[in-house]
């Protein structure tokens, strides 16, 4: 399908910005600015007082996790999670995952979000099939926590969906390794999740150094660090994702760039849990790209990337004193192309020809986007996700003028609702 977006202003890879056609065929930007006379549009979309940015990128996520929204506020992380989340969880059925993912990809949908990588599970599967339908981008992962009876059934299941579905969804579906954190793995365990990385080439998804306590507790257990920990056991072969990455050191440093481990920064989360905040403008002074992801909805309790974007530019400006510390361009590439970087997904995150067309166009007639100063400041600053009309994932058009074009809303909404209050009280 050819589509024709006309006279939007469109963010430059330079991050520069111009009011420019751009014209889209197949899953591609074929041309932007200067469209060639050959190209005929299937479908035009009006671009005017749009402003075109690349589809964001919510790095670490648990999709299913919205039916515990709102369920358990206020709490320590090990309190949170040995007390009301994980006894919720090990009730979760089938349809509960279904359920939860379909409201996650409705509000990801609304809130400009194009991919997403997500730990969870059982029944990823079911996740898969939910997003190939929904039409944006999921990189998948069948959490799995050491300690847990079945644990090592977990990583069968994990490799299972990396067989099944890897590459899927017209290569919108991507899996790998989930491996909760050094705190509930085990070195035999870790051991053993390194092996059937290594042995499938599946490269891996793993929660780091989020608390004091964290770090503490392996210290007390192993005698060293939680990277240090994770690296001995040969789980850092295959290139990573670490979610979290907020009490770092030098050698935790080192070991990131020594085996690709790219930190994803959730400052919404951290800051909710008090967990501290993650050292991004560090991170960034020593070459690490850092990507953003909203961690789950019972942690947040939004999955709302242009909310972390405006969170990762303040909050380390006051945590830093210094308000060139995270400047308004660096947060947005940390959610878009930094955050494609880290999920090795190939030519997303810029509007340019031969990019994939993730693109998103936030309406700016509306007050909070007014005078037009510098788009980029307004986005990140001023706007809000609610300003996202319009949406391509993959060249296809997800959602046009606030109209959802690949799920139902009001039923997923209803249902939902049901299935939350079902499930808390069983």
């Amino acid at each position: 399908m050819k589509i024709l977006i006309k006279g939007a202003n469109v963010l430059r890879p330079d991050y520069s910005t111009d009011i420019a056609d751009i014209a889209v065929e197949n899953d591609k930007i074929a041309a932007v600015g200067n469209i060639p006379e050959s190209f005929v549009a299937d479908h035009i979309i009006e671009g005017k007082d749009h402003f075109a940015v690349p589809g964001l990128v919510n790095a670490h996520t648990h999709a299913s996790m919205t039916l515990l929204r709102s369920y358990a506020d206020d709490m320590e992380l090990m309190d949170w999670l040995n007390n009301k989340i994980w006894p919720l969880e090990a009730k979760m059925k089938e349809q509960d995952i279904r359920i939860g993912a379909q409201l996650a990809l409705v509000e990801m949908i609304r809130t400009g979000t194009t991919a997403f990588a997500d730990m969870y599970g059982p029944w990823m599967e079911i996740v898969a099939d939910e997003t190939i339908g929904a039409g944006i981008r999921g990189i998948l992962s069948r959490g799995a926590i050491g300690f847990m009876p079945g644990a090592m059934k977990t990583l069968e299941e994990n490799v299972e969906l990396f067989r099944n579905y890897h590459g899927s969804g017209d290569g919108r579906i991507s899996v790998l390794l989930g491996v909760h954190a050094p705190y509930t793995c085990p070195p035999d365990f870790c051991q053993a999740a390194a092996k059937a990385s290594v042995e499938n080439g599946i490269n891996v998804h793993i929660h780091m150094s989020e608390t004091q306590a964290e770090i503490k507790e392996i210290q007390e257990k192993y005698g060293k660090r939680p990277f240090k920990y994770i690296e001995d056991t040969g789980l850092f072969q295959r290139p990573s994702i670490a979610a979290h990455c907020v009490w770092l050191d030098d050698e935790d440093l080192a070991i990131m760039k020594e085996h690709q481990v790219t930190p994803v920064h959730n400052p919404g989360s951290n800051m909710k849990l008090a967990s501290g905040v993650a050292p991004v403008p560090w991170l960034l002074t020593h070459g690490v790209q850092v990507a953003l992801g909203t961690d789950g909805a019972s942690s947040n309790n939004n999955l709302d990337m242009l909310e972390e974007v405006r969170l990762a530019a303040m909050l380390h400006k006051v945590k830093e004193l210094d308000p060139l510390a995270v400047d308004a361009a660096q947060a947005l590439r940390m959610g878009t192309e930094y955050g494609a970087k880290a999920l090795w997904l190939d030519n997303v995150g810029k509007i340019e020809v031969g990019a994939k067309a993730d693109i998103v166009l936030y309406d700016m007639r509306r007050p909070e986007w007014c005078p037009r100063h510098n788009l980029v400041s307004l986005l990140v600053y001023s706007a809000n996700s609610s300003s996202a009309d319009t949406m391509l994932c993959n060249g296809r058009i997800i959602m046009e003028k606030g109209e959802l074009k690949t799920m139902d809303e009001e039923k997923i909404l209803f249902e939902a609702n049901k299935c939350a209050l079902d499930l808390v009280n069983r």
